[in-house]
């Protein structure tokens, strides 16, 4: 990690260029998803009618939708295999041992209500921060497993073909292709929930912290007076 250091502040790495790069093509991901998703469930544009097939504005849709699946699926693996192998971010799973100490909930709970200061984290994410972080995952787990078990039902040759046998026997596991939708829908809508809540509290932690949390996601750096 690297550390400036003046008088008084302490300026430090938070995240690397890496890490925001696979943050914002996430964002950026989740945002094409959700509008595409929209629109291939309920179609709210009309192209202009002509004389010729060329108005297929919903293959164009679905098109980039499933493009941007597969960008979101390999920027949720990369992200686990961070969270799981990578020395740099060993704080994310040391940010388990803060979610079992009460003490730490309380001083949390606390610091939203504006009651006490911000707990000591032996981790990177406060209690409530991990729980949601966990969720989070989970449900890019349900929309990423139901994606795959729709797009086979569409493309039945290269990567369709190979994972058509597996998707198949999970679309008998979760109660067969109507509810897979839903599931789809309901996961999608868990997401847009979670990313709402993200970026206020990210918001908050910016104003209340004073510690640069929210600009360490732009430029990578957070500091810290002595």
């Amino acid at each position: 990690m690297k550390t400036f250091q003046s008088s008084s502040i302490e300026v430090e790495e938070e995240f690397t260029s890496l890490y925001r790069w696979q943050h914002w093509i996430r964002a950026i991901s989740i945002v094409v998803l959700t509008v595409t998703g929209f629109y291939i469930a309920s179609p709210f544009v009309t192209p202009a009618p002509n004389s010729e097939p060329t108005n297929f504005i919903q293959a164009l849709f679905r098109s980039w939708h499933e493009i941007f699946g597969f960008v979101l699926l390999a920027v949720v693996l990369f992200k686990t295999y961070l969270f799981i192998f990578s020395k740099r971010y060993r704080g994310e799973i040391g940010s388990i041992k803060d979610f079992l100490n009460p003490k730490v909930w309380a001083k949390q709970i606390g610091y939203y209500l504006l009651v006490s200061k911000h707990p000591h984290l032996k981790g990177t994410y406060n209690p409530l921060q991990f729980v949601a972080y966990i969720g989070f995952y989970v449900l890019m787990a349900i929309l990423i497993l139901t994606g795959l078990i729709l797009y086979v039902h569409v493309y039945h040759n290269g990567l369709g073909a190979m994972l058509y046998g597996p998707m198949r026997s999970f679309e008998v596991m979760l109660g067969g292709l109507a509810w897979v939708r839903e599931l789809h829908h309901i996961a999608m809508w868990g997401v847009i929930l979670f990313v709402t809540v993200h970026v206020y509290m990210a918001i908050y932690n910016a104003v209340f912290g004073k510690d640069g949390s929210m600009d360490a996601i732009f430029s990578g750096l957070k500091w810290k007076k002595h």
